[in-house]
């Protein structure tokens, strides 16, 4: 995206969700291994929303097409995406890492993990993403409506 003139915002907080991410495959791991989590039998139920969740995932990025990253790049001159779920929900891909946050850990027994990481992702995105993503938005969108009225 960038090559194609794509704007990048809010750099510096990438490495938190790269961080996030990391020490919640970590904490399962700790909680499974070293804290002798609950030993809990295959659930279907938790793979079958965790399938659900990968199918989801697909169609955001086959909505979003060549506009698809995990940065905030923001494109000028392109209008907002409003086909597939991006019709209905605003972000909804960070609904789906919310619920894999949240039945990832269920699938091992990581309990606690399955708590803490969730309201950890909420904060990140709630406080530091999304006022960074609808910024950026809203400059690209304030700007292509001055070229328009041009």
């Amino acid at each position: 995206m960038k090559e194609r003139g794509g704007l990048e915002r809010g750099e510096e907080h990438y490495k938190y969700f790269v961080f996030l991410h990391l020490l919640f495959f970590l904490s399962i791991l700790t909680e499974v291994f070293l804290l002798k989590g609950i030993v809990i039998p295959f659930q279907p139920a938790f793979f079958i929303v965790f399938l659900l969740a990968q199918i989801a995932r697909i169609w955001c990025i086959q909505s979003l097409g060549k506009f698809w990253n995990t940065k905030v790049i923001v494109l000028p001159d392109f209008p907002l995406v409003k086909r597939g779920p991006y019709r209905y929900i605003k972000h909804p891909n960070y609904i789906i890492v919310g619920i894999e946050l949240f039945v990832i850990p269920l699938l091992f027994g990581a309990i606690i993990t399955s708590v803490i990481f969730p309201f950890l992702h909420i904060v990140l995105i709630k406080y530091i993403r999304l006022p960074v993503e609808e910024r950026a938005l809203e400059e690209v969108m304030t700007n292509n409506r001055k070229e328009d009225s041009d």
